[in-house]
């Protein structure tokens, strides 16, 4: 544990950094559950930091795209910040307008990534990890019940991350908690990610409308630029005259993991894999998630300025966001998002480092 620097309210940050017996290593600091940095070989065995991030939490306190937050209440829009639950409708921030249409983006305007969280390091035979944990309190940006929340990070000495969450409420409320995590496998402050190959196991997809917030549908990706179901370059199909790629200027939709059967939905099963030709590098993201959400940096404007001391401009880095899906509460037909007393909201990601 080291200090990780002060927030704008004086209180003191700090960074925790995972190292296994290969020498890589993950740093997360307790302000906002932040992956700061994942230190990780190429296929030459040379480290390079993947993941995009500041010096300090002031940095991401002054500003920050959300880069490696810890996401919460709820992960990604609720269009117009508003739902109805049990005949009662909440009204939520509007922090966000995609589009010119008002919406609620990851929880508001301080969601779990802009809070600091209580840290516990914690050690097994083969990994280290951190738990951190947090109270939503009742009508904390608008969201009914004290949310209980424990997020655990492990790394361990085969390059693996894995994220556990779990949550309980004393009032029925919506949860979807993920991470945002901006990656480049060539080194974050480097060059494009339009190179990088991309697989999704997804054979459909939730549309948008001009505000990103979904239509309802679902819809098959077979014969369009989201058809990832065999490798193909971030890069080669992003700029097809595609009226769902100009919604999002490229792409940021969630995709819908395909599974065997209904009746594994809680299985971990493998919904992405990303490789990047020149170092080797690959990571594969394995979720009990319904959807994951591809993003690909296209609002990075050169105006964030990374650790390296580098710009971090337009698609340079991409995420994949591991979710139930946007706007869930509004949508009786998505997945539910609704965790209710006496239940515990429970998942788990795991995001798998190699090269070749």
């Amino acid at each position: 544990m080291t200090a990780f620097g002060a927030l704008p309210d004086g209180r003191a940050a700090q960074l925790y950094t995972l190292t296994n017996s290969q020498g890589a290593q993950v740093a997360i600091t307790n302000y906002g559950g932040i992956v700061v940095r994942i230190v990780v070989p190429d296929r030459g065995g040379s480290m390079a930091d993947i993941a995009l991030g500041y010096e300090n939490a002031g940095k991401y306190a002054a500003g920050s795209p959300y880069f490696g937050a810890l996401i919460g209440r709820y992960g990604n829009r609720i269009a117009h910040g508003r739902f109805t639950l049990d005949g009662k409708t909440y009204k939520l921030a509007t922090n966000n307008d995609p589009g010119g249409i008002p919406c609620t983006l990851h929880g508001g305007n301080v969601g779990f990534d802009k809070v600091l969280w209580s840290a516990t390091p914690l050690m097994e035979k083969d990994a280290a990890g951190l738990r951190l944990h947090y109270v939503s309190t009742d009508g904390e940006e608008g969201f009914p019940g004290n949310l209980d929340v424990t997020v655990t990070y492990w790394f361990n000495n085969a390059n693996e991350l894995r994220l556990e969450y779990s949550a309980t409420t004393d009032k029925a409320t919506p949860v979807n908690l993920t991470n945002h995590s901006y990656f480049n496998l060539a080194g974050e402050g480097g060059d494009t990610i339009l190179s990088h190959i991309l697989t999704l196991n997804a054979s459909k997809y939730t549309p948008v409308d001009k505000g990103l917030i979904p239509t309802g549908e679902i819809v098959p990706v077979a014969g369009t630029p989201f058809d990832f179901t065999t490798p193909h370059a971030i890069g080669e199909r992003i700029d097809a005259a595609n009226e769902q790629l100009m919604f999002g200027n490229g792409y940021d939709h969630n995709f819908v993991v395909d599974r065997d059967s209904p009746k594994r939905s809680g299985d971990l099963v493998k919904a992405a894999e990303v490789y990047e030709p020149m170092t080797g590098r690959a990571m594969e993201i394995l979720t009990q998630e319904p959807g994951i959400q591809f993003y690909c940096g296209n609002f990075l404007d050169g105006s964030n300025i990374g650790k390296s001391n580098k710009p971090y401009t337009y698609r340079t880095a991409f995420a994949l966001e591991t979710q139930h899906f946007p706007d869930s509460p509004n949508r009786p037909n998505f997945p539910n998002t609704i965790l209710r007393p006496g239940q515990r909201y429970e998942t788990v990601t795991i995001y798998r480092f190699s090269a070749r």
